[in-house]
């Protein structure tokens, strides 16, 4: 909980949520299975008893804004105000969790979207309301504020937001400035809802005829699903395909795209930042050194990229490699795997975090917390809700009975365990863990299973699989995601020099990364650069970057876990126990694991390279 909440905030962490998991639903695997599988009666039993709440929301929403010119008052006051505020977000919380979900369990009932949209609303209408509150606190004055922190012990688990206001104090505005910017936060979601309808409806989708005889639509979820397709031919045809369907709006996604960019540099100048990146890396207080050293390093790391790269080519015996032969296994594996399989490989590879984690994550993963199969209406991808704090996070999941699915099962329920020890060790105003950390527990769990699975491999060819795998998790995690991270500062720059932008000068920056990335033995149809114009994470502000310190960070967590001993398995544990009690940065730098330093993005290469000496001398 913050002290104040912006709808942007809201949809970005879901976006971050929903991307996680990074899937599009497969082809319903769970026959007969015709409702979720969820029991999400313990948020609310009905949907007339979240009604009932959302007309008490009103009070709450009124109390927390009546506090309004009395923040100064006295230690009493302010600690009134602030408790009105947490039971106003409380509450909005579970609003929003329950019709979150029940929105998902199928997309085409009208009345679960609304409710949805009534959700968001009213996050929106709190974050106006309580909008007061910082200018007022900074007006109240840092040494005045400070004696209520030190005169009442119940201020204590508003300390950390409280002293974050303060901190924040050259880029706070008036309370009417600040009511107008919490106000701007639906006009400015417009280039992502843009975004979303141009790919979900109006961008015209090819339909293409591959070797099987197979007609197959093109659209992204199509796209995801036929893009590793076995035979060369056809994947040309959907790379071809695909991305001339994007370049034919490239000028209008161009357009769309500068809208998202001048929103987030229009906030960074009236807050008075001398960056976009500088004002999205203030809030969350990350040092920019942290951007700047993982694409430094990730850079630096290139000459590691292209060996695996050429590791591929020589594996899928290919006589040179273009951008459409990215995506396919090196390695088949035909074993398929039940979700009591994906809970005990789970459970198995997890067990060095120790008896209670397994203990708890044995129970969660035993009760109704997910919807595990696909199904005709429901929402595609996969993501954890951290649920209601006084009930549990909740997991939508769209598995398929591969690989593929056990990994999607063990990262979501990373977030869940994460979810569940911090809520267990932090009050609610300081449960919630920033973005910086969010992916940290998720990829732990990934690669404590690969792992496993890989030291348990009978044969080359399962050795091989696994290992392949744990390649491509960093390829698209680590290198993938820091060449967003780069697109996303380079078109920020571009703005605020105030050179032109276009979506074609938007393409030719995309494609000049392309290269560089991939290497000068990757083939390249300069096509493909539309890519960029597919990214949603590109309207979410500057985030993408955290996928990759994420993983470098779980990369050092899980060597942690496994060789450390007792100690460093605390020492990790204690980060997820943090929650939101201090900034992301901050609580990994305690543990130990300074992100702004070179040294965890250099171990992060050294684990990829060590992958590749594996692979190459099985293969030798």
């Amino acid at each position: 909980m913050t002290l104040e909440m912006d709808r942007r905030d809201v949809i970005a962490t879901a976006l971050v949520l929903a991307a996680a998991g990074g899937g599009v639903a497969h082809a319903a695997t769970g026959a007969g299975e015709s409702a979720a599988a969820w029991d999400l009666t313990e948020i609310y039993p009905t949907g007339a008893a979240w009604d009932a709440d959302r007309q008490a929301l009103a009070a709450l929403i009124e109390k927390a804004g009546s506090y309004r010119g009395k923040l100064g008052t006295d230690a009493a006051t302010l600690r009134a105000a602030l408790q009105a505020q947490s039971d106003a977000a409380l509450k909005v919380s579970r609003l929003y969790t329950y019709a979150s979900l029940k929105a998902d369990e199928d997309v085409r009932i009208a009345p679960n979207q609304e409710r949805k949209q009534i959700a968001m609303d009213l996050y929106g209408k709190f974050g106006e309301a309580i909008a007061f509150t910082s200018p007022e606190l900074l007006a109240v004055g840092k040494a005045k504020v400070e004696g209520f922190l030190a005169a009442d012990p119940g201020l204590a688990k508003f300390r950390f937001q409280i002293e974050d206001t303060l901190r924040q104090a050259p880029h706070t505005l008036s309370a009417e400035a600040e009511q107008v910017i919490a106000a701007t936060a639906v006009p400015f979601s417009a280039p992502s809802d843009v975004h979303q309808q141009l790919t979900a409806s109006d961008i015209p989708r090819p339909t293409v005829t591959l070797s099987t005889g197979k007609q197959v639509r093109l659209d992204d979820q199509g796209y995801t699903m036929y893009r590793d397709a076995p035979n060369r031919a056809d994947r040309k045809l959907v790379f071809d395909s695909f991305w001339a369907s994007y370049k034919t709006f490239e000028n209008s996604m161009g357009a769309n795209m500068s809208g998202q960019v001048r929103t987030e540099i229009f906030t960074a100048k009236v807050r008075k930042f001398p960056t976009a990146l500088g004002a999205a890396l203030y809030g969350p207080n990350i040092p920019e050194g942290v951007y700047r050293t993982l694409v430094a390093q990730a850079n630096a790391g290139l000459p590691q990229f292209h060996r695996y790269l050429d590791l591929r080519r020589r594996m899928l015996k290919l006589p040179d490699l273009h951008y459409y032969d990215i995506y396919p296994s090196l390695v088949s594996l035909d074993r398929t795997f039940t979700l009591e399989e994906m809970r005990s490989l789970t459970l198995a590879a997890t067990k060095p975090l120790g008896e209670d984690y397994g203990a708890t994550f044995a129970k969660a993963t035993a009760a109704r917390w997910m919807d595990p199969r696909a199904r005709t209406g429901k929402a595609a991808g996969a993501y954890m809700n951290p649920g209601a704090y006084e009930v549990h996070p909740y997991l939508l999941l769209n598995l398929s009975d591969k690989y593929d699915g056990l990994t999607t099962y063990a990262h979501e329920w990373g977030h869940a365990m994460h979810s569940l020890l911090a809520n267990k060790a932090q009050p609610f105003e300081t449960s919630n863990y920033p973005t910086f950390i969010a992916e940290i527990a998720s990829t732990c769990h990934e690669m404590l299973l690969a792992r496993f699975m890989l030291a348990n491999a009978k044969t080359k060819e399962e050795k091989l699989f696994y290992i392949g795998q744990q390649l491509e998790t960093i390829r698209g995690t680590f290198y993938r995601q820091t060449m967003f991270a780069e697109f996303q500062a380079a078109i920020h720059d571009l703005a605020e020099k105030g050179e032109g932008s276009s979506g074609g000068r938007y393409t030719e920056i995309y494609l000049d990364l392309l290269k560089r990335y991939h290497g000068p033995k990757m083939e390249l149809n300069p096509v493909y650069a539309a890519e960029w114009e597919y990214i949603p994470h590109f309207y979410g502000g500057f985030y993408v970057f955290q996928y990759a310190t994420s993983i470098t960070a779980a990369n050092y967590w899980a060597e942690q876990v496994l060789t450390g001993g007792a100690a460093a398995r605390d020492r990790y544990l204690g980060v997820l126990r943090a929650g939101g009690s201090d900034y992301g940065y901050e609580i990994l730098r305690k543990a130990g694991l300074d992100m702004a330093t070179a040294a965890p993005y250099q171990a992060m290469v050294g684990t990829f390279s060590k992958l590749l000496d594996q692979a190459e001398a099985l293969l030798a």
